[in-house]
């Protein structure tokens, strides 16, 4: 497999005074020199374990003959960063995050970089930062946080409080209990114990060959966490002996591979809009990526149902084999032969795996015992989407996979929290959330508070809600998120009025429509004003440049 021996960078002869001021020597000249950008925060639980998993890391690369250097790079909290304008800013670090990395490497030059990431749009960022630099490169995730005690049907996570406050809203629960919740459902560093963004990524940065085999789902107390950074270490040190690029390992056939595992087992919508900004790194064309979805999922069963979608957590996700496990009983739906960081085929990868836990049907089913019989993600057109937006069918009830009902419009996520706390949403309505796009934002924000409010009020499988902003993958019920193009682009989501009649139907048409002729349509639009946000700073400069959430919402010149 290998392809060249490695050959130290000449360069480094002219900065190794630099070097040797910080402590490297001689000899550490003549080794694979791998950068780790480490995205440690004291702020974020899924990161916070961040400084003594990358000394392990440092132990294997020395391990595999190599050395390193660390830099930082930010990485904000969708969770801390949810229910107040500081929600806008989350995706646009995605595109600082990878530019950070990006502009260290091309100053200081590395032979191989190890991104550490665990967050919602920071495993989307290191990915997109090794497509961009095409140097040998790894991630390297955190591992989610292990659960503690059982709420509301289920095992108790961050957004349980979520749920709880709309109970207490009701009357249901006391402030004492939702304080008392609040001191226990994040019992441990590591990304949140649902299946939702982040841990999304961490399993899609697997399925594209990008980190180690199994590594995704370790949780992030486990001492096997702290082998798989060493591991790492070794591995990066090998890929760069052996020259193999990202390029190599997210090739097409890689990117089918992890679709249908995001099909498989039911991974967040917002999946779609970070796999389009990195497959806009590898330089293709959103109607080459787009029409893959819909392909996988009619050809893919769904055989994993974890959090939100069912009891079962991160941590019995993980011990029922994790990602290993489902490549493997979808193995006929795979190509084995591409590359991946092992520096094997994934067919190699799945046959020389050991489990280190007993199998358990329950979790992680089987193609000829699915969940369901497709997969757990489609995009929907209609007249309200004329470009796409995003479904999630494996979360949503079978019976309301198909809704219609009046509309209830709200301009911000505030205006449409207020009026659910009172009682302003009725059960049949279709909730319409808009200009929460990349642009009308700005930002795209998640709407994870409304549906969390709506179904710690009992009524979220009695309404549906349609946005252009998106959802955490810890949401479930009949939403649609990412509606292209956005109300602030003059979508046809613009022009909805209250009581108009929408339907979502994200089984046989996939379309969303509002029940208007095409010439009402044309005349509402016609009558549309829009005065878009005056914002300066960094959000000023995102708005001028991002681009629909079809496209991955890329910002671009």
């Amino acid at each position: 497999m290998a392809k060249s021996e490695f050959t130290p960078n000449p360069l480094r002869e002219l900065q190794k005074t630099m070097w040797k001021g910080v402590g490297m020597s001689e000899g550490d000249m003549r080794r694979p020199f791998i950068g780790i950008a480490n995205a440690y925060g004291e702020s974020i639980a899924g990161h916070m374990h961040f400084r003594t998993l990358a000394e392990h890391l440092k132990k294997g690369i020395y391990r595999a003959g190599g050395v390193s250097s660390e830099f930082g790079t930010i990485a904000p909290c969708d969770g801390l960063a949810g229910a107040h304008n500081g929600n806008d800013y989350v995706l646009p670090s995605r595109d600082v995050i990878a530019d950070s990395i990006e502009l260290i490497h091309r100053a200081h030059v590395f032979d191989g970089i190890v991104i550490l990431a665990s967050c919602d749009k920071i495993v989307p960022a290191a990915l997109m930062a090794a497509a961009r630099l095409d140097i040998p490169a790894m991630v390297l995730v955190g591992g989610p946080m292990v659960s503690t005690m059982e709420f509301n049907g289920r095992k108790g996570d961050l957004t349980s409080i979520v749920e709880a406050w709309g109970m207490h809203q009701l009357g249901v629960i006391d402030q004492q209990k939702v304080d008392d919740l609040s001191e226990v459902l994040c019992p441990t560093c590591g990304s949140c114990q649902f299946y939702g963004t982040a841990n999304s990524m961490c399993c899609l940065v697997e399925a594209l060959g990008m980190s180690l085999p199994g590594s995704a789902l370790i949780p992030a107390t486990y001492n096997e966490r702290t082998r798989d950074a060493i591991a790492t270490g070794e591995a990066i040190v090998n890929l760069v002996k052996e020259g193999i690029r990202p390029s190599e390992v997210m090739s097409f056939d890689a990117i089918k591979n992890g679709i249908r595992i995001a099909m498989a087992t039911g991974m967040s919508t917002n999946v779609v809009l970070h796999l389009m900004a990195i497959t806009n790194e590898l330089g293709y064309e959103p109607d080459e990526i787009l029409p893959l979805f819909n392909e996988m999922n009619d050809t893919t069963p769904q055989i994993v149902q974890v959090n939100p979608a069912a009891t079962y957590d991160m941590e019995d996700f993980y011990k029922a084999g994790g990602i290993p496990r489902v490549m493997q009983r979808i193995k006929p739906l795979l190509n084995l032969d591409v590359i991946t960081s092992s520096g094997k085929t994934l067919g190699e990868n799945i046959e020389g795996y050991r489990f280190l836990w007993p199998e358990d049907d329950r979790v992680i089913k089987t193609l000829e015992d699915p969940v369901n019989p497709t997969g757990g993600l489609v995009l929907l057109k209609g007249n309200v989407a004329p470009d796409t937006c995003v479904a999630k069918p494996s979360g949503i009830a079978p019976e309301i996979r198909v809704f219609t009902g009046p509309a209830v419009c709200f301009d911000s996520e505030e205006e449409c929290s207020e009026a659910i706390a009172a009682g302003k949403v009725k059960k049949g309505d279709v909730i319409v959330l808009r200009y929460e796009g990349p642009r009308g934002g700005p930002g795209m924000r998640e709407m994870v508070v409304p549906l969390k409010t709506l179904k710690g009020r009992g009524i979220l499988t009695d309404i549906a809600l349609i946005s252009d902003g998106r959802f955490s993958g810890t949401n479930n019920g009949c939403f649609v998120g990412h509606i292209s193009p956005e109300a602030a682009e003059g979508g046809p989501l613009a022009i909805i009025r209250d009581g108009d009649i929408v339907t979502v139907d994200t089984v046989d048409k996939r379309e969303v429509n509002v029940h208007l002729s095409d010439e009402e349509i044309v005349a509402r639009l016609a009558d549309w004003k829009y005065e878009p946000k005056k914002i300066g700073g960094v959000m000023g400069k995102y708005m001028a440049h991002v681009r629909s959430a079809n496209t991955g919402a890329v910002v671009a010149p």
